[in-house]
């Protein structure tokens, strides 16, 4: 069951949001209703090569990865959100069942295997 949720963040997240990113660069008209900070993402994107539009996506989706990491990562208690409050001990249950702490490390290896073709 952990092995299907964190290949559905992956899809879900990482990949749906990076076609989402790659049409809203590709796509979107600048005019005056345009958000500012919208408008000095496009005028970046539109000004740099092909190429490093191309390492700009894999940022994003590095970017991506690394904060589903480290929320799994808190949510299995591997990464404290305060040393000096143990109080806070996340638990995440999918239909019931107690995710045993290995969400972040399942969500690793799915990535890992991923890029690697496996």
């Amino acid at each position: 069951m952990n092995e299907i949720f964190v290949k559905s963040l992956s899809e879900l997240i990482v990949k749906e949001n990076l076609e989402s990113y790659k049409d809203l660069y590709e796509t979107t008209v600048v005019d005056s209703k345009t958000d500012p900070y919208y408008k000095e993402a496009l005028n970046l994107y539109n000004s740099i090569s092909e190429e490093k539009r191309v390492v700009l996506m894999n940022i994003i989706e590095q970017t991506m990865v690394d904060t589903i990491s480290s929320m799994l990562g808190i949510i299995d208690g591997s990464i404290p959100l305060d040393d000096d409050d143990d109080s806070i001990e996340p638990k995440l249950l999918l239909n019931s069942v107690d995710t045993e702490g290995e969400l972040q490390d399942q969500f690793l290896e799915f990535i890992e295997g991923k890029e690697s073709g496996i």
